[in-house]
């Protein structure tokens, strides 16, 4: 099943609560972009305000973790309420024992790789995820222009997953929009981040809609 995640980073900062209502009908998730000026080089939200938005929000939230030692710090996302969590491998030094921390917190366990990062390496990992993240642009900034090189990891992440036949979501983050989702939906994706071709539209419970029908009209019938 397709899902769609529209990502807070592109949402107002000073009105995170309407941006989370404003979606709340038609998206699945809500996609929270943490980032702590060490692994990449912009700061954004921490631990406190993803509290306040697991009491404010009526959907789940998609934590994506841009940080340093994520082995320490992620599983306090878990216990927060995120119903996913996302860490990068990258940065990870025991990834499989942090996955299978998040799992046991009552979080999907994610892993998430940066475009110059190659997805065979992590084929054994898959049983111990929930969720494999192909980032699309370079993590750090919103607003970026979807990375066409990516296509063909997608699909390799796609063949490895049904390869071992496990139930994991396969999400894209970086300039997904209504130019590039149904090529990430023709290539495997079932799980699609979008920041400004949500909040920066007139409607982002239309943008969300809109983009739904996209990525279903290109996906593979097992997808949709």
């Amino acid at each position: 099943m397709l899902q769609i995640s529209p990502s807070l980073l592109s949402a107002d900062f000073a009105n995170l609560a309407a941006a989370c209502a404003a979606v709340a009908p038609v998206a699945d998730w809500l996609h929270v972009d943490v980032m702590d000026n060490h692994f990449v080089p912009n700061i954004t939200i921490g631990l406190p305000v993803v509290e306040a938005l697991k009491a404010a929000a009526a959907l789940p939230l998609d934590c994506h973790l841009m940080i340093e030692n994520p082995d320490r710090w992620a599983p306090a996302y878990a216990e927060a309420g995120a119903g996913s969590v996302t860490f990068h491998v990258e940065a990870a030094a025991a990834p499989v024992r942090l996955a299978r921390n998040l799992r046991a917190l009552g979080a999907r366990a994610g892993m998430a790789l940066r475009p110059a990062t190659p997805v065979e390496p992590y084929e054994e990992l898959l049983p111990e995820l929930d969720m494999l993240l192909i980032m699309t642009v370079e993590p750090g900034f919103g607003g970026q222009a979807f990375l066409d090189i990516m296509l063909p990891k997608i699909r390799r992440a796609r063949a490895l997953i049904a390869k071992s036949g496990g139930e994991v979501w396969l999400q894209v983050d970086g300039g997904v929009s209504a130019s590039t989702i149904e090529r990430c939906a023709e290539a495997g994706a079932d799980v699609f981040v979008a920041g400004n071709a949500v909040f920066a539209t007139a409607d982002p419970a239309a943008a969300v809609t809109a983009l739904r029908a996209m990525a279903q009209g290109a996906a593979a019938p097992t997808q949709a």
